[in-house]
């Protein structure tokens, strides 16, 4: 007789969960969703995923999360996790991305999942100097990398391998810079296409980053539930994307006219305790800081060979994402 499987899903409402749960439902799986009480956005999930009330920080709450009838293969995908680009350390960021995710993984052992598919971030994964390709690596230093977020997501990256010692199946995913449609919680990216959308923007900078469709950063975290190898990690990237490039790309969809100053660093920086400031004032998520100008200029030349080979992982134009983005935003009625 063939086992029943149920997929449970940390971070469900976020932009990456909620497209995982979507993708999910749409391939006839059977969901639950670890989700907060008072999150506004449980309403928005898939009416056919199981809603399980809890916090990755009470482990208690998470024995209902993952009790299941027997013969039910488990495959855990840990999505949950705080994505700051503050350098200050946050307690609540450390608690939530290392605390959270040693909650889950000791879970993910208790309950004898069959697997667990934790999102880690290509921050984990200590930088290389300009030119060389950055590629996977199977041990994890938060000494070696820079940033809160960086730090958190290594440290959590490390506890998730060592648990295969413990006999638990963990493959870990590390997703570029994430954008797409379905961004509820208005990541960076989708702040930046907000901003290009009103105008908002005197300037560009120079710089860039290797963006990535959430879809495709999705498809390839299910996939890895059943072809990522046991304590092996996978880099979910696209290509290196210039500020100026997303602004002629922005340009060509749209036909609004953009900012073609691309600032210099060194003027990015000057300026930035006054955009600092005039976000504060606005309640509005900067969309610079000093970590995220650095992320601009840092090598960002990621290898994603090793998950299009084992995982079938693809990849879409830029393009294509960009031009859903807008449809989306606009199908929600946020911009028009």
């Amino acid at each position: 007789m063939q086992k029943q499987e149920i997929y449970l899903v940390t971070g469900a409402t976020g932009h990456l969960g909620f497209t995982i749960v979507s993708q999910l439902i749409a391939d006839g799986k059977k969901v639950r969703a670890l989700v907060l009480p008072d999150d506004l956005l449980n309403s928005r999930l898939p009416s056919q995923v199981e809603i399980c009330y809890g916090n990755i920080l009470d482990p208690l709450s998470l024995e209902k999360f993952f009790r299941v009838s027997p013969d039910t293969e488990i495959f855990v995908i840990h999505a949950a996790g705080i994505v700051t680009t503050s350098l200050k350390y946050q307690p609540i960021v450390y608690n939530v991305n290392v605390k959270g995710t040693k909650n889950i993984t000791d879970a993910a052992i208790k309950f004898k999942a069959t697997k667990l598919v934790y999102i880690s971030s290509v921050h984990a994964i200590p930088e290389q100097p300009i030119g060389q390709v950055i590629r996977e690596i199977n041990h994890f230093d938060k000494d070696l990398v820079y940033g809160m977020y960086a730090k958190t997501k290594a440290e959590a990256t490390q506890y998730v391998l060592n648990a295969v010692q413990e006999g638990l199946d963990v493959t870990v995913i590390h997703p570029s810079g994430i954008c797409g449609p379905n961004s509820y919680t208005r990541n960076y990216a989708t702040q930046l296409v907000l901003s290009c959308w009103s105008g908002l923007l005197p300037m560009g900078v120079d710089g860039g980053y290797d963006f990535v469709d959430v879809r495709d950063v999705a498809s390839g975290t299910i996939s890895s539930c059943r072809k990522g190898g046991r304590g092996k990690c996978y880099i979910l990237s696209n290509r290196y994307l210039s500020i100026k490039e997303f602004f002629q790309t922005f340009q060509q969809i749209t036909g609004k006219k953009l900012p073609k100053i691309m600032a210099p660093m060194w003027l990015a920086k000057a300026v930035l305790p006054v955009s600092t400031l005039y976000y504060k004032i606005k309640k509005r998520i900067p969309l610079f800081s000093t970590y995220s100008l650095y992320t601009l200029t840092a090598n960002s030349m990621f290898s994603s060979d090793k998950a299009r080979l084992e995982l079938a992982y693809t990849t879409r134009p830029f393009e294509d994402t960009l031009a859903d983005t807008i449809e989306w935003l606009k199908k929600e009625k946020i911009i028009f």
